[in-house]
């Protein structure tokens, strides 16, 4: 074995370990500590700071998942998207961020950055070309998010890497949906790299994080600000993360699987009038994200054909729950024009092509001929009683 290059499996389970040096307990104990010596010591630790012993280890194994050399973890995705974006942008500067978002960043921009003096331009599409034409003599920052939440749009890696090279900018990337498993934006010239941990990273529904990874000098000067900002993250959560994170790399490839099976049941059923999912041949983004990824993810969109209410539709699945948030082991269902991009606005949801009746797929580990049995009896119940879809 290669001790520089180990396995995905080996990483999630073994890098950033605390080591048990009292009782060689095979798994990391949990310090709980906020108040730690700073006399005689190597390191003057505090919660805050970010480099508790648990926080520094989980730390460790987030930037080798994502090929970085370091790494620092928050309070929740938007933490970590809030905080790295205003590490890099002051009054006067300018960012150019891509036409689909999640829709919390979406809000955090529109609503705020005014206040800060920050611009800020949208993209009307995903090609180089769409993010150089709103270049700027003060731009400073290009902010990707692939595949996108919830329309599954792929943003070429690649190239983003090379226009932000090319214009000496900082690129960053939310890479949620695609989790380090399935891609690692690093390897494309792009800085700086983002997740909401609450997601696959978490994995089980029921702990709340964020997490940037990119070089020592980047993740510096994010920490700068980081420790104003007070996002961090309690140290028993950054132990359930640490635990779960073990078992990734499995998850998630089961996912990819069980998504791509659903992905394709839907395409070619008669009830359905689109889905969205970058496994599918006939995806807009298929080539790209087969170029950049290493598996197309547990996520896709669908609508249901003219007539057939989303609404009831995700009130009959009994084994699918319509729910909030993703990536859990469960499979979970939600719309989006009610929940992730609700702050968005009618407008802006039409503008990107988020419609009222998209919903959004989060595909768990169960069988999925227990998923398809679901989907079936849900649209035969609402068929059966003819149910109209009801329009805003």
């Amino acid at each position: 074995m290669n001790p520089n290059k180990k396995g995905l499996n080996t990483i999630c389970t073994h890098t950033g370990e605390v080591k048990d040096k009292q009782f060689k307990g095979a798994i990391s104990p949990l310090y709980m500590s906020t108040s730690y010596a700073f006399e005689d010591v190597d390191v003057k630790r505090y919660p805050r700071y970010f480099n508790t012993p648990n926080q520094e280890s989980l730390c460790k194994k987030i930037a080798a998942l994502e090929h970085a050399e370091s790494a620092l973890i928050f309070g929740s995705g938007m933490a970590a998207i809030s905080t790295a974006l205003m590490a890099f942008l002051k009054a006067g500067d300018h960012i150019v961020l891509q036409q689909t978002l999640y829709g919390g960043t979406y809000n955090l921009v529109t609503e705020e950055f005014h206040k800060y003096g920050i611009e800020y331009s949208f993209t009307e599409g995903w090609q180089p070309e769409a993010f150089e034409d709103k270049i700027q003599e003060n731009t400073k920052v290009l902010y990707i998010e692939t595949p996108s939440n919830p329309l599954l749009t792929v943003t070429d890696l690649d190239a983003i890497g090379k226009l932000s090279k090319k214009h000496g900018l900082i690129s960053m990337i939310d890479n949620t949906f695609a989790s380090p498993v399935n891609q690692n934006p690093i390897d494309f010239d792009i800085d700086i790299v983002i997740h909401s941990a609450t997601k696959y990273m978490g994995g089980h529904s029921d702990i709340c994080a964020g997490a940037v990874a990119s070089t020592e000098e980047n993740i510096k000067r994010i920490f700068a600000l980081a420790k104003n900002f007070g996002g961090s993250l309690s140290d028993y959560t950054v132990w359930l993360l640490e635990r779960s994170m073990k078992t990734m790399g499995i998850r998630v490839r089961a996912q990819n699987e069980n998504a791509q099976r659903m992905a394709e049941y839907l395409d070619a059923h008669q009830d359905i009038g689109a889905v969205y999912y970058p496994g599918l041949p006939n995806h807009p983004g298929h080539r790209v994200a087969k170029a950049q990824m290493k598996g197309f993810g547990g996520m896709l969109s669908f609508e249901l054909h003219e007539g057939l209410d989303a609404s009831q539709f995700q009130k009959s699945l009994q084994l699918i729950k319509p729910s909030m948030s993703l990536a859990g082991v469960e499979s979970t269902v939600l719309s989006p024009s009610q929940t992730s991009h609700a702050l968005l606005g009618a407008e802006e949801r039409k503008r990107q092509g988020i419609k009222d009746g998209l919903i959004r797929f989060s595909v768990g580990i169960e069988e999925t001929e227990d998923l398809i049995a679901d989907i079936e009896q849900a649209l035969n119940k609402i068929k059966s009683k003819g149910t109209a879809v009801t329009r805003s």
